[in-house]
């Protein structure tokens, strides 16, 4: 069955890439960019199967415009693919204030904003399926990417809630979690000013491992895509959480093992911060 698909940044990186697969397979994609011309030669290619709308995601009023014209003018829409969004590399100290409220309009709000426009829609139709591209950055942290991990942990949070929220309504979510790919994501970052005092710290030799080549990148963009479009066909229900990439699988992992050892370390600190049974029957309700 053919599906029609709503992708946000879709004019490069993965985006691009579903759309690409979606349309050469025959499903019709409605996607976002700041640009309107986005995908010049693709709309050529899929006339009546591709359309643009323009975005922007630091405007709530302009996303919500967007989603609901959108389904007003297709109908039922199958997969809607949370995709936009951008990183920051410096550290946090080097950051200018302006660059804090962007990253965080654009990758956290401005995600949130497109959840909250589409479920109203979801629910009318009764159902359909959130893809939300976070990172294995939603997960660990790098030093040098404070900013950007702020935004993925904080769409991850969100979207932990909103999943219970939607599910009695047939809406599923996944957080999609790519590590490191060979998309222009690396080539798009925005930097900040750097301070002679983070020369020499892990933010700056990341920076610097950035700079000259050294951090070899394994993650291939299109098998990434493809698993997300073998989870939008899913039969079953969604998982929570999909891991992309050999290193965020090892990183993910190594870190939930280490959260999971701590905590462990500490389970008799955290058991004595209770009242006791018998302190909680004197207590009032």
């Amino acid at each position: 069955m053919k599906k029609t698909w709503l992708i946000t940044g879709v004019s490069s990186g993965l985006g691009r890439l579903l759309a690409e697969k979606a349309l050469t397979r025959g499903d019709r994609v409605l996607g976002t960019s700041r640009n309107a011309d986005a995908l010049a030669e693709l709309r050529r290619a899929y006339p009546n199967r591709l359309r643009i709308l323009a975005v922007d995601l630091q405007d709530e009023g302009s996303v919500r415009t967007a989603v609901d014209d959108a389904f007003g003018g297709s109908g039922r829409i199958d997969i809607v693919v949370s995709n936009a969004g951008y990183g920051l590399l410096g550290a946090a100290e080097e950051a200018s204030d302006s660059q804090v409220r962007d990253i965080i309009d654009t990758n956290l709000i401005g995600a949130i904003a497109l959840i909250r426009a589409v479920l109203p829609h979801l629910r009318r139709q009764g159902g359909g399926r959130i893809l939300q591209v976070s990172s294995e950055g939603g997960q660990i942290a790098y030093p040098g990417f404070s900013l950007y991990h702020a935004t993925k942990w904080g769409i991850e949070g969100f979207v932990e809630a909103v999943a219970q929220e939607i599910a009695p309504f047939g809406i599923e979510i996944t957080l999609v979690e790519p590590g490191p790919a060979r998309t222009g994501f690396g080539n798009n970052l925005a930097r900040t000013e750097p301070l002679a005092s983070y020369a020499e710290t892990p933010a700056g030799s990341l920076r610097d491992a950035l700079g000259d080549g050294a951090w070899t990148i394994k993650g291939d963009p299109d098998r990434m895509t493809d698993a997300m479009m073998d989870l939008a066909d899913h039969g079953g229900p969604l998982p929570k959480r999909l891991v992309l990439g050999t290193d965020a699988y090892a990183n993910v992992r190594s870190v939930l093992l280490e959260r999971l050892d701590e905590l462990d370390r500490q389970k008799h600190i955290s058991l004595a911060a209770d009242f006791t049974e018998a302190e909680l029957t004197n207590l009032k309700p």
